[in-house]
């Protein structure tokens, strides 16, 4: 079940690792939250009180497509960036692809050079934790392989919270990385 979709390329894996825990804790530029469509709720972070602390003083941000994504720059509660993407209900590839896409170009817009991301559209939204991975994999993949990209960041990482996603991420990092 489990093959290698790439080959070995020492540069691109150097820059890609796994987290299992508190996203927030990470000491890094900036972290990726999958929220819903109007930005209102979050979904995928599990820490105590973490949308109140995000969105105080900061308004209430509506997008009405899926793949849009948007960064706050410097939350003051976290010292970090926090890039806000609406994934897809249910499992559409295009969709999550684009999510994917769209933190990477801001990441890369606004010189963040370490960025973590959470596990998108996975849970209440219903994308298959594993077909989600698989995504989520390929396309930080083809995006590091493609212009300056693999030079415009220093780290990406694939944060967990549930066993499940980690068992997941442990063995298809193995395929693309």
């Amino acid at each position: 079940e489990i093959s290698k979709k790439h080959t070995v390329d020492i540069k691109l894996n150097d820059k890609v690792s796994l987290w299992t825990g508190d996203i927030t804790a990470l000491e890094i530029d900036a972290i990726v939250n999958a929220g819903n469509t109007i930005m209102l709720m979050f979904i995928g972070i599990d820490v105590d009180s973490y949308p109140n602390k995000v969105y105080s003083g900061r308004g209430i941000f509506k997008c009405f497509f899926f793949n849009l994504s948007v960064l706050l720059k410097g939350s003051p509660y976290f010292g970090l960036d926090v890039i806000h993407t609406a994934g897809p209900m249910g499992k559409n590839r295009i969709k999550l692809q684009d999510c994917y896409k769209n933190c990477l170009q801001l990441a890369k817009q606004h010189g963040v050079k370490t960025l973590a991301f959470c596990c998108i559209s996975t849970g209440i939204y219903g994308y298959p934790n594993k077909d989600a991975a698989h995504v989520a994999l390929e396309t930080v993949r083809q995006w590091l392989e493609t212009d300056d990209n693999n030079d415009s960041v220093e780290r990406i990482i694939f944060c967990t919270f549930l066993p499940k996603d980690t068992e997941i991420y442990e063995r298809l990092l193995l395929c693309y990385f």
